[in-house]
């Protein structure tokens, strides 16, 4: 339970820290768009390849992986089903799925495994299946919903995952895992530094973002983002306690290790990914906001209960 709020604590500290920055005016009125450029292509793909070459790929083939990527995929789908019959379109409906089911498994995921189930690395497998699968088709729908009006070579259209920085920078850091190349640390040392900027940029954009914002859920948008986070908080967990017990036999610690995984609010990084499109930002920033403080409770009481 301490984990639990340890975790909390650091993310709310930091994008605190972002909205008095944003309500002292020291970045300039586009201080948000550079954290979020840098974080997107920069910060992130250095990150992102940095902690996938360091990672044992076999964590990927996993019951407790199928049970979070089966339940990710419910939460999800659902928002597309609800999406496609209300006409919300291609852009909001995407990151409105992601928020439905895009765990924060990166700066509130890894102290949450630390304190709460006692190893870091069970929060691995989850990092690598959004990063190498969730992460690339949500953002080449979005690079390609974009386009409506270009047509291009199909050839051209397919490569679309390989133009982005983001599926760049996972895709290096895979190839280099697999082949299990030796990057000499001068080399991975100045990526390392740079990729730990991408956290607290994106956590520095989203406090700078809700400077003179209205209340979360208000607005056009507060169909999807009631939606989003109910799935989030409520329709994912249970969903990934009903596979895990029912259908794969989960009881104990791997239990718990799917339910409070699956039990994490919205990534952060959701909001970058909506800022840099230019889509659903507002829906975004509201969901995660929200998921973020309702699963508080939801992850103390997971925690009384299967602990």
């Amino acid at each position: 339970m301490q984990g639990v709020l340890t975790g909390f604590a650091v993310i709310a500290v930091v994008i605190g820290v972002g909205y008095a920055i944003g309500r002292g005016g020291h970045l300039g009125e586009h201080g948000r768009d550079v954290l979020t450029k840098l974080a997107f292509h920069v910060a992130s793909p250095a990150l992102l390849f940095t902690t996938l070459a360091n990672t044992d790929l076999s964590l990927i083939f996993s019951s407790r992986l199928i049970v979070t990527a089966l339940s990710t995929a419910a939460a999800a789908g659902v928002f597309v089903a609800v999406g496609v019959v209300r006409g919300w379109g291609v852009g909001r409906t995407t990151i409105g799925a992601l928020c439905s089911g895009y765990v924060n498994s990166g700066n509130l995921g890894i102290p949450i495994a630390v304190y709460v189930l006692g190893d870091a690395s069970l929060v691995a497998p989850v990092l690598l299946f959004q990063l190498l699968l969730i992460t690339p088709v949500a953002l080449t729908v979005l690079d390609l919903s974009g386009r409506d009006g270009e047509k291009g070579p199909l050839w051209h259209r397919l490569l679309t995952p390989l133009r982005n920085p983001i599926a760049v920078g996972s895709l290096a850091g895979v190839a280099v895992s697999a082949s299990g190349i030796d990057i000499p640390s001068f080399v991975m040392d100045p990526v390392t530094l740079i990729g730990n900027m991408s956290v607290p940029a994106v956590l520095l954009a989203f406090g700078i973002s809700l400077c003179g914002s209205a209340m979360p859920g208000r607005g056009p948008d507060r169909p999807l983002v009631l939606l989003s986070v109910a799935l989030k908080t409520v329709g994912q967990p249970v969903v990934a306690w009903a596979l895990a017990v029912g259908v794969f036999g989960l009881r104990g610690a791997p239990l718990l290790d799917v339910v409070v995984t699956s039990a994490l609010p919205a990534a952060q990084n959701l909001f970058t990914y909506a800022s840099s499109y230019g889509v659903g930002e507002r829906l975004a920033r509201d969901s995660i906001l929200v998921s973020t403080v309702l699963s508080v409770p939801v992850l103390v009481v997971v925690a009384a209960l299967l602990g």
